[in-house]
C-alpha cells in the first residue's frame, strides 16, 4: 500500500472521530482487541487499535480471522475464469464439476447465495469441528441440499461456496489455495494473508456475556469448506484489497468485472444486515451512500470491510471476540465518519480527448413522451441519458462500430440505443428499446408510436 500524501492526510478531527468510534466499539463490545484502517483514494489514511489483554497489542500486521470474508476472494477467482471463458455465470455446476448432487444450480446462482441450498452444513457446528468431518462434497451438501427450488429466492449458503472453490479446483487442476495464492494474493501483495495463522496473530476469545470473564476458543481448519471461510489475514492486507475492489488490477481482474460483483443481483432475507447481495459482496443502502463489503465471523473471530465507490473510501475492522463487537457496523460507520466530515474533492473537469468525430448531434435535450430528457457527450467518450429533472432513469452508452450504443448500467443496461435518420442523413429521433426519443414532446414528424393527434397541442375552451 502507498505511503500517505499530503493530499490524503485526514485531519486532526477526523482521525479523533476515527479513534472514538474503535474505542467505543472495543468497550461497548467487550472485544479484547479490535484493530481497524482507512483506505482513501487508494491509500491508507488511518490505522487504530484497541486492546486491554496483555499480549494482545494489535496493529496492521498482526494477523486474524477474517471468516467469510474468504467468500469475496474465491469470487474473485470464479470470475476470472469467466472472463478467461472457461465458464459463463449462466452454466450450471454440472457442467464443469459433475455428481455433486447440486448440479442444476448455476454458478451465478452460487455466487449470490440463490442456488436454494441449506445455509450450513448437516451435522454438528462445522466451524468448531474437525475437518475430518466432512472429507467430502457429499459430506458437506448432505442427502437433500436444496431447501428451495434454484434461483427462487436469495438464502445464504456456506455449502455453496465450499462448491465454487471446488469448482475452481477443477477447472485450474490445482488446489484452491495454489490457486488463490498464484493468482490474487502474490500479484497484489497480500503476503500476509494465509490459510493458517502466521506469527504474528491474535488469539480468538469467547467472552462471556453476563460476566467479563473469557475463554479461548479452538482453532479449527476448515479443509475442503476452506474457499468459505478459511483465511486469515491483516487491516493491512485488507486495506490493499478493499483498494482493489473499488480499482481493479489488470493482473487480476478489471474494475468493470469488479462493477458487475458489486451490483445487487438479489434482495436478502428478511433480517439480514445488508441489503442486498452482488456476486459474491454485500450491498448496503447506509444513510443514502452505497456501499459493498463483506463480513465475517468464526468462534473467536469478527471481522468487516466495507467501501464506498462514490466517496472513494474503505474501512477495514478486526476483532478476537466470538461475538458482542459488530464488525460490520463499525467499518460502515467508519467509512461514514470520513466521507461527510471531508467530502471528496472531485476530479477536475476535463474536456473529449476522442480522436473520432463527436456525436454532438445526439447532444442537448430529448422528449420520451412529454418526459425531458438530455443526452450529454462525456469525457471519457460515453452517451450519458438523463433526466433534466431531479428524478428518472439514468443510463450510460458506449458506442459499437456500427454506429449504435449500448447501455452500461441502469434500466437501459445491455439496451441498444440507435439515431434513426432521415433521407438526408440527419437524426429523426432515438430509438431505445423500442422507446422513441423525439426533439419536441410528441413530435408530429417522428413514428411516435399511436401516432400523434392531428389538431396537435391545445388548451381547453
Amino acid at each position: 500500500m502507498s505511503a500517505v500524501s499530503d493530499d490524503h492526510q485526514l485531519l486532526p478531527a477526523t482521525r479523533r472521530a476515527l479513534r472514538h468510534r474503535i474505542a467505543l466499539a472495543q468497550s461497548e463490545g467487550r472485544a479484547p482487541s479490535v484493530v481497524a484502517a482507512v483506505v482513501r483514494g487508494g491509500e491508507v489514511v488511518w490505522e487504530g487499535s484497541r486492546t486491554s489483554v496483555e499480549g494482545h497489542g494489535p496493529d496492521g500486521n498482526v494477523q486474524y480471522r477474517i471468516g467469510s470474508i474468504t467468500k469475496t476472494f474465491t469470487a474473485v477467482l470464479v470470475m476470472r475464469l469467466r472472463d478467461e471463458g472457461l465458464l459463463e455465470l449462466g452454466d450450471r455446476l454440472e457442467k464443469h464439476l459433475p455428481g455433486t448432487g447440486a448440479g442444476e444450480v448455476t454458478v451465478r446462482q452460487l455466487l449470490a447465495h440463490t442456488g436454494g441450498l441449506a445455509a450450513e452444513t448437516p451435522g454438528e457446528w462445522w466451524e468448531r469441528s474437525p475437518a475430518g468431518l466432512r472429507p467430502t462434497l457429499g459430506a458437506v451438501l448432505g442427502d437433500a441440499p436444496f431447501l428451495f427450488e434454484p434461483g427462487l429466492r436469495h438464502h445464504y449458503s456456506n455449502p455453496g461456496y465450499t462448491l465454487l472453490g471446488s469448482l475452481v479446483e477443477a477447472l485450474r487442476g490445482k488446489p484452491w489455495e495454489e490457486v488463490l495464492r498464484a493468482e490474487l494474493l502474490e500479484p497484489l501483495g497480500l503476503d500476509r494473508t494465509t490459510v493458517g495463522p502466521q506469527t504474528p496473530h491474535a488469539g480468538g476469545w469467547a467472552v462471556h456475556p453476563w460476566a467479563d470473564v473469557m475463554m479461548p476458543e479452538p482453532v479449527e481448519d476448515l479443509g475442503i469448506m476452506a474457499s468459505a471461510g478459511q483465511l486469515w489475514s491483516t487491516t493491512t492486507d485488507l486495506a490493499r484489497f478493499a483498494a482493489f475492489l473499488v480499482r481493479g488490477d489488470a493482473r487480476v481482474l478489471s474494475a468493470e468485472s469488479l462493477r458487475e460483483m458489486r451490483t445487487p443481483a438479489v434482495a436478502p432475507e428478511s433480517g439480514a444486515t445488508a441489503n442486498g447481495y452482488g456476486l459474491g459482496l454485500q450491498v448496503l443502502d447506509h444513510g443514502g451512500r452505497s456501499l459493498a463489503g463483506h463480513g465475517g465471523s468464526l468462534p473467536g473471530f469478527v471481522a468487516g470491510l466495507w467501501l464506498s465507490e462514490s466517496d472513494d473510501v474503505a474501512a477495514v475492522v478486526l476483532a478476537n471476540c466470538t461475538s458482542g463487537l459488530p464488525a460490520t457496523t463499525v467499518a460502515v460507520d467508519l467509512v461514514g465518519i470520513v466521507a461527510e466530515a471531508e467530502p471528496r474533492i472531485p476530479e477536475p473537469w476535463r474536456p473529449f480527448l476522442g480522436s473520432d468525430p463527436v456525436a454532438l448531434e445526439l447532444c442537448g435535450p430529448w422528449y420520451w413522451g412529454t418526459a425531458a430528457q438530455v443526452v450529454r457527450l462525456t469525457a471519457d467518450g460515453l452517451l450519458e441519458l438523463g433526466p433534466m429533472g431531479p428524478a428518472g432513469r439514468t443510463a450510460r452508452f458506449h458506442a459499437e462500430q456500427d454506429g449504435s450504443w449500448t447501455g452500461l448500467n441502469g434500466y437501459y443496461a445491455g439496451e441498444t440505443l440507435r439515431a434513426v435518420r432521415r433521407a438526408d442523413g440527419s437524426v429523426s429521433h432515438l430509438d431505445l428499446g423500442s422507446f422513441v426519443f423525439t426533439r419536441e414532446p410528441y413530435d408530429a414528424g417522428a413514428p411516435v408510436p399511436g401516432g400523434v393527434d392531428p389538431q396537435g397541442w391545445r388548451g381547453i375552451g
